[in-house]
C-alpha cells in the first residue's frame, strides 16, 4: 500500500483557498463569491515487522490506518454589483456565533456590575 499519509497531505494542500472561497457566479450582471470557514484534519498509520497479533497465515506484524474529517460553515458572500463590492454575511451564521457571545458578554457584564457595587 502506498504511503497514505503523504497522499492525504498532497490532497489537502492542493485544496488551499478553494476550501474558503467558492467559484465566482455571474447572475444578471452581479458576481457572487461564496465564503466559508473551513477546516479539516486527518490521521494515518502504517506498520510492518514483528507484532503480537498474527494474521490467518500465522505471520506476525502488519498494519494499516486512516481517518479524517472536515467541516465548513457558510459565512457569507462577496457581491459585486455595478462596480461596487461588498460583503454580505449569512444571518444564520451570525446568530449561531452571536448568541453564545451575547450570553458570555452578559454574564461578564453582570459580574463587573456586581463587583463595582461592593
Amino acid at each position: 500500500m502506498p504511503n497514505i499519509t503523504k497522499q492525504l497531505a498532497d490532497t489537502v494542500t492542493s485544496v488551499g483557498v478553494r476550501a474558503a472561497y467558492g467559484d465566482p457566479v455571474e447572475l444578471d450582471g452581479t458576481t457572487i463569491v461564496p465564503v466559508a470557514y473551513a477546516w479539516y484534519g486527518f490521521g494515518g498509520g502504517e506498520g510492518q515487522g514483528e507484532g503480537s497479533a498474527k494474521d490467518e497465515a500465522g505471520a506476525a506484524g502488519s498494519g494499516q490506518g486512516g481517518g479524517g474529517g472536515g467541516a465548513a460553515i457558510p459565512v457569507g458572500a462577496y457581491i459585486t454589483r455595478d462596480g461596487l463590492t461588498r460583503f454580505e454575511p449569512n444571518p444564520v451564521t451570525l446568530l449561531a456565533v452571536g448568541i453564545p457571545f451575547v450570553c458570555v458578554a452578559g454574564r461578564a457584564l453582570a459580574r463587573v456590575i456586581r463587583a463595582l457595587k461592593r
